[in-house]
C-alpha cells in the first residue's frame, strides 16, 4: 500500500517509449522523425542512428521523455548488404558518380573470406567523403556535394562479426552480414575491400536489421500520414544489458525528489531504476560511496 500523503508516481503524459520503423528507401531519417512527430502529436521525438536515404531497415525512434534515454541504449548495429566489386564511386556506393570501372578477378569464397579478415575486429577506418562526419563544424557530405575533396582521418571502430553470405562471381557481388560498433561505415568496408583486391568496390545495397537493442521483427512500416501509429515499446526492452535497481515505495519519493539511494557496488556506471510496480523511474549513475545518483528522473517531484 502506498504510504499516506505520498502520491504514487503518475504515468508519463502522452506517448512514451520507442517505436521501431522499417525505414523505406528514398527517405531521410529526419523525414521519418517528422512523420512520427505529426502522427503522435509530439514535439519531442528523436531517432537513434542515422540511415542514409538509400538504406532500409531498423530505425528506432524515441517518443516524448524517452528521448533522454537514447545515450544509454547499446550502440552496436547489425547490417546485411551487397558489395559490388569492379566499381569506384564518389560516395562509395552505387548512388555516387562513377570514378572507375574495371573487371574483378576470379575469386573463390575462401579467397574472399581471406580478404575480409582484414576488416574483422578492431580496425582503423576512413569515413566516406559523403558522410555525416563533422569537418570544421560542417558535415562532410555538404562539403562533398560542393565538390570539395577532404582528407578524412581514419577512426577506430570494431567489427564484431563479418560473415560472407553469398558470392556471385558472374556479377562480382558478395552478400555480407556485419555486426559492428557505432560509427562503422559499411560503405568504407566495400571501398577498402575493393582496393585490397585491386579492382575497386562500392556498396550496392544495405539493410539494417538491428540497432540500439531493437530488431527487425519489432519494426513497423512508416505510418501513412492519417493512419493510427503503432503503440510504443517499453524502453526496458532495449536496456536489459544495464544493471537494474527496483525501488521500494518509500524510495520512490526520494528518487522523484532527486535524492541519492543506496546501491551495491557493481560493474557499469549507468543503472536502470524501476518503480515498485515495475514501470521505469529513470536512470541512475553509481557513485563510489555505494550510492546511486539520479540522472534521468521521470515524473520528478517539485
Amino acid at each position: 500500500m502506498q504510504q499516506s500523503g505520498h502520491p504514487a508516481p503518475a504515468p508519463v503524459n502522452g506517448p512514451f517509449g520507442f517505436v521501431v520503423i522499417d525505414k523505406p528507401a528514398g527517405l531521410t531519417s529526419h523525414a521519418c522523425v517528422s512523420r512520427l512527430r505529426r502522427s503522435y502529436g509530439l514535439k519531442r521525438v528523436g531517432h537513434g542512428g542515422t540511415l542514409d536515404p538509400a538504406v532500409t531497415g531498423v530505425l528506432p525512434i524515441a517518443l516524448g521523455p524517452a528521448t533522454r534515454l537514447l545515450p544509454y541504449l547499446p550502440g552496436e548495429k547489425t547490417y546485411t548488404g551487397v558489395i559490388q566489386l569492379g566499381r569506384r564511386t564518389s560516395s562509395d556506393d552505387l548512388d555516387g558518380e562513377l570514378l572507375e570501372q574495371q573487371a574483378w578477378p576470379s575469386l573463390s569464397e575462401a579467397e574472399l573470406n581471406s580478404n575480409l579478415e582484414a576488416f574483422r575486429g578492431a580496425i582503423e577506418q576512413r569515413p566516406p567523403q559523403v558522410s555525416a562526419v563533422h569537418v570544421d563544424g560542417e558535415r562532410a557530405h555538404a562539403r562533398a556535394r560542393r565538390g570539395e575533396a577532404m582528407d578524412l582521418p581514419p577512426r577506430a571502430v570494431t567489427v564484431h562479426r563479418l560473415e560472407l553470405l553469398d558470392w556471385n562471381a558472374a556479377l562480382g557481388q558478395l552478400s555480407i552480414e556485419v555486426h559492428c560498433s557505432a560509427g562503422t561505415y559499411i560503405r568504407s568496408i566495400a571501398r577498402d575491400l575493393g582496393d585490397r583486391i585491386g579492382c575497386g568496390g562500392c556498396l550496392a545495397s544495405l539493410r539494417r536489421t538491428q540497432a540500439l537493442g531493437f530488431h527487425a521483427h519489432q519494426a513497423h512500416p512508416l505510418p501513412e500520414r492519417d493512419a493510427v501509429p503503432p503503440d510504443p515499446l517499453s524502453p526496458l526492452l532495449a536496456l536489459g544489458a544495464l544493471p537494474r535497481r527496483d525501488l521500494s515505495e518509500a524510495e520512490q519519493i526520494d528518487w522523484r525528489c532527486g535524492r541519492r539511494i543506496a546501491m551495491d557496488p557493481g560493474p557499469g556506471e549507468a543503472v536502470v531504476v524501476c518503480n515498485a510496480d515495475g514501470s521505469m523511474a529513470g536512470i541512475g549513475h553509481r557513485e563510489s560511496e555505494g550510492l546511486l545518483r539520479p540522472k534521468v528522473v521521470f515524473d520528478a517531484a517539485g
